[in-house]
């Protein structure tokens, strides 16, 4: 008996004393390494109605906005994208770090070809172990992201809060555009003649709605209920093609806690000012009379409008309170809600924010800069004969380069060894210095062509962008850089100083974006340490399995995986505001880019069109520029 009692009091011992500290441990390993999420999304054409007019449109699994991909931080998420659309897309996942992984970036052309109507092509999204907040995703082809697109909400990692008194609730708002025409056909015109477009057929929307001040809009406005006397998580994510835009509730202050999928310093305003790309998490406290009370987004417009034109619509949705109360006719509008072309409430705001910088959610500006850049960003309009027809073209650059898309996936191209189709020799600096903000200014120079930078990895690097005056009016470039965040460590008003902005910089607790606005007539300047590598030498080994599958005649290959960096207003990307950086591999392989997937979406079915097909367009192109 006594034995019996010893042999059951041993495995006693051994089960709390073995096991359960293993099962513990197991436990906890999971849980920081996270979950994995699956996700379909099914791009089809769906009908909507707004202003009046029915349309069909593509969306991901027939919603607009797009299904909303919620995880917790340390999650992995993969997305089977199935095309049942007429046309090829690519999704990107905006402000997504994909660790090591640019193969699932998505930009179209950059780091893939499109997903052919009738195929599919699962990516796998690698999110950055300090990201938490707000992010989305988008189609990055053509125009197709004004219909296909949706959140991204990070939650903290389980077991763990948010670093602010963890609200009572949370909501989700989109703003977004609408055009009642073709979008398609809205993105040929600019490809076309590039004179612009008419704004009678476009509005903004709010989670899918432009709101009762638009024609048709009252009965499907969009309506947030709460309670009174709460606190609620509000992200907000602007999708808009083509415009930054104010945001405001009526009668409540907002707290911004996050911005980019980072946190910041708790900031109280009575607006936002928000660019496309980006991201903002508020906390609102519900402490008003019961009621109704608008939300309201217009546009924030810098440049010219009697020149240009501009949407003078303004998208609402309401605030509802619960209760019983008698509803207002008309909910109240946001009064503090800036005018349109308010340059002191959109360029001050942008100065207001600041990095938590605490022992959790630490600020890691790179100090001993290796790189340094000067880019100018200019939009450009060319006049020239063309086989008889006179033509006027706008177009857009960086250091006068206007970028030129590819036919073919320039990560294809590298790995391929594939000449012709993109150089290495993008400038550091502009060809030549002038007044940039003045009203006097040389004629427009830039170059047609495919060039990117190549970074070592661990560079630290530092952007300063400088705003241009070269057509006499413009507006802000809205920058978003693929793969990273960085710290904008200054910002001001008229030409840079080379001797006497750098010591006004933050180096404390800059805030961390991965788009940022360059604002008008000024300039911005950015930090970031090229640690996400973006090129490997490939080995016959068997943990590189994908390559030795792909390469199986080759003794060793140099991939490479390149980082976009462009203007997040669509009609200034499709001119030519981009390039692209490709960071090379550290010397480990955890520091080394991850190996391509088994299958990626063919480009057989697009043409490879190189630069020297064009070489005579490219020619006239140039020689019409700088003569």
């Amino acid at each position: 008996m006594k034995s019996k009692e010893m042999m059951g009091m041993k495995k006693m011992r051994f089960l709390f004393e073995v096991l359960v500290p293993a099962l513990l441990t197991g436990m906890l390993a999971s849980m920081a390494e996270g979950r994995t999420h699956y996700y379909d999304f099914v791009l089809k054409e769906t009908n909507f109605t707004r202003l009046c007019s029915t349309k069909s449109m593509t969306t991901v699994n027939d919603s607009f906005p797009g299904p909303v991909i919620r995880i917790h931080r340390g999650d992995l998420v993969y997305v089977n994208v199935h095309n049942q659309d007429d046309f090829g897309v690519t999704i990107h996942w905006h402000g997504v770090k994909q660790t090591r992984n640019p193969w699932s970036d998505g930009p179209d052309h950059i780091t893939q070809c499109r997903i052919q109507p009738g195929t599919n092509f699962t990516y796998k999204v690698i999110f950055g172990e300090d990201q938490e907040g707000t992010l989305w995703w988008h189609a990055h082809s053509d125009w197709t992201r004004a219909t296909v697109h949706g959140a991204i909400v990070i939650l903290p990692t389980q077991g763990t809060t948010y670093p602010f008194p963890k609200p009572d609730g949370e909501h989700l708002l989109v703003l977004a555009s609408w055009f009642a025409g073709d979008f398609n056909e809205e993105y040929e015109e600019y490809l076309s003649n590039q004179t612009g477009t008419s704004f009678d057929d476009i509005a903004f929307t709010i989670n899918g709605e432009p709101g009762d001040l638009v024609a048709c809009g009252g009965e499907t406005t969009h309506r947030w209920l709460v309670d009174y006397g709460k606190t609620y998580l509000l992200r907000i994510v602007n999708v808009v093609v083509n415009s930054e835009l104010f945001f405001a509730i009526s009668e409540h202050n907002l707290t911004i806690v996050g911005t980019d999928g980072t946190y910041t310093k708790p900031r109280v305003t009575s607006y936002i000012m928000i660019a496309p790309g980006q991201t903002m998490d508020v906390l609102i406290t519900t402490n008003q009379s019961l009621g109704h009370y608008y939300m309201a987004a217009r546009q924030f417009v810098t440049f010219d409008p009697s020149i240009t034109g501009f949407n003078n619509m303004t998208a609402t949705a309401i605030l509802q309170y619960r209760g019983n109360y008698p509803p207002p006719d008309v909910p109240s509008f946001p009064i503090n809600l800036p005018l349109f072309h308010d340059l002191d409430s959109g360029l001050g705001f942008l100065s207001l924010l600041r990095s938590l910088a605490t022992p959790e959610h630490p600020v890691n500006v790179p100090l001993n800069i290796t790189t340094r850049m000067f880019v100018t960003a200019s939009i450009n309009k060319v006049n020239y004969t063309f086989e008889g027809t006179e033509v006027s073209h706008f177009a857009a650059s960086l250091n006068n380069i206007t970028f030129m898309d590819p036919t073919s996936s320039i990560l294809l191209a590298y790995y391929r060894h594939t000449s012709g189709v993109y150089t290495t020799d993008f400038p550091d600096y502009p060809p030549s210095y002038y007044n940039f903000t003045g009203d006097t200014y040389p004629p427009p120079m830039s170059v047609l062509a495919t060039k990117v930078k190549v970074l070592n990895y661990n560079e630290s690097v530092e952007i300063v962008v400088q705003w241009t005056n070269l057509l006499g009016q413009g507006a802000d470039h809205p920058l978003h850089l693929h793969g990273y965040t960085f710290y904008v460590v200054g910002m001001g008003r008229g030409n840079f100083n080379n001797e006497t902005d750098p010591k006004g910089y933050n180096l404390v607790d800059p805030p961390e974006r991965n788009t940022i606005t360059v604002p008008k007539n000024g300039w911005v300047a950015l930090r970031f340490l090229a640690n996400n590598p973006g090129t490997y030498e490939c080995f016959l080994r068997d943990h590189f399995q994908g390559c030795r599958n792909l390469f199986i005649n080759h003794s060793q290959f140099f991939f490479t995986g390149v980082w976009l960096w462009h203007c997040h207003f669509d009609r200034h990307l499709i001119w030519g505001m981009d390039t692209a950086f490709i960071v090379k591999n550290g010397e480990t392989p955890e520091t080394s880019i991850l190996p391509p997937p088994a299958y990626m979406p063919s480009c057989a079915v697009q043409s490879l069109i190189r630069l020297e097909d064009f070489q005579d367009s490219v020619e006239l192109f140039n020689e019409i520029n700088v003569n």
